[in-house]
């Protein structure tokens, strides 16, 4: 049984598409969490679009941009300029705080900057675990020609390619570019999939979906490109067991935990971002 999911559009600088977590669906697999971020400019000469400091816990994020480029920057002194094609994937573990900056040249040359962020549940058991940011570059994720389009791997496996990103559950994550009328399938038992229209149209297992839609499809997909053709996210993976929590940035199985992250980010317990001093404060509601 197929769950189409329709974007919440929201403004935080910059337009974001959210599709998870949705009142119909949570999550899918592991993913918790869907943005299409863009495509956006910005302003020269301002800060608009950046990402203040911010904490995390109990998740991983995944950056992959289409166009343009960010700066990272966390709390384990890591400094990364994320561009498209790699994947970028941050594990917040016990806790970890980061911020998202525009370049100095994306400002300058008015470079539109679009790109899908999506976080990963942690299992119960690695809810915990220490705080990592691992970035592989665009040339390091295979991608594959297919008949009518691409697939790149960005996380799991496809057919005899495996990407080297390493999660904490099996997760799938694949960017599939289709020319018109062109097709696409595959099956993952065991995993829960869903499809995302990122660009054009399709029909996914024979159900029509627009741009800017998400598709929740069970172990199999058979894509078919519209006329315009498509760009498609297909991510999932196998289901998590237990319940999730989401408050503000933190995820976590325990309401308890997400309560001491929220104390813990408002009595300043978090390590900081070396250098920066601007930082995003708790919401009201968490206090």
């Amino acid at each position: 049984m197929s769950l189409m999911i329709n974007p919440r559009t929201q403004d935080i600088g910059f337009p974001v598409r959210r599709l998870l977590p949705a009142r119909e669906c949570q999550r899918v697999g592991p993913f918790i969490f869907v943005d299409h971020m863009g495509p956006a400019q910005f302003e020269k000469g301002t800060t608009a679009g950046d990402v203040r400091q911010h904490p995390h816990i109990g998740l991983s994020t995944v950056t992959y941009l289409f166009t343009g480029a960010m700066m990272h920057r966390d709390s384990l002194g890591v400094v990364q300029r994320i561009e498209p094609g790699a994947i970028n994937l941050m594990t917040a573990g016990k806790g970890i705080v980061h911020s998202e900056r525009m370049p100095a040249d994306i400002r300058d040359n008015e470079v539109l900057v679009e790109g899908i962020q999506t976080w990963l549940a942690l299992p119960v058991e690695h809810e915990e675990v220490d705080p990592k940011f691992e970035h592989y570059p665009a040339g390091s994720i295979p991608v594959t020609e297919i008949p009518g389009g691409s697939a790149r791997v960005l996380i799991g496996t496809l057919g005899e390619l495996s990407s080297p990103v390493r999660t904490y559950s099996p997760t799938s994550y694949f960017e599939i570019i289709l020319e018109p009328s062109a097709q696409f399938r595959v099956e993952l038992s065991r995993q829960e999939l869903a499809v995302y229209i990122a660009a054009g149209t399709a029909k996914a297992n024979s159900e029509n979906v627009d741009s800017y839609q998400l598709l929740v499809v069970g172990d199999s997909l058979f894509l078919e490109a519209g006329p315009e053709g498509c760009r498609a996210m297909v991510l999932g993976g196998a289901p998590l067991e237990g319940k999730r929590y989401i408050h503000w940035n933190f995820v976590s199985s325990s309401m308890e935990r997400l309560k001491q992250a929220s104390e813990d980010w408002e009595e300043k317990r978090f390590s900081l971002v070396p250098g920066e001093s601007e930082f995003i404060p708790l919401p009201d509601s968490l206090r």
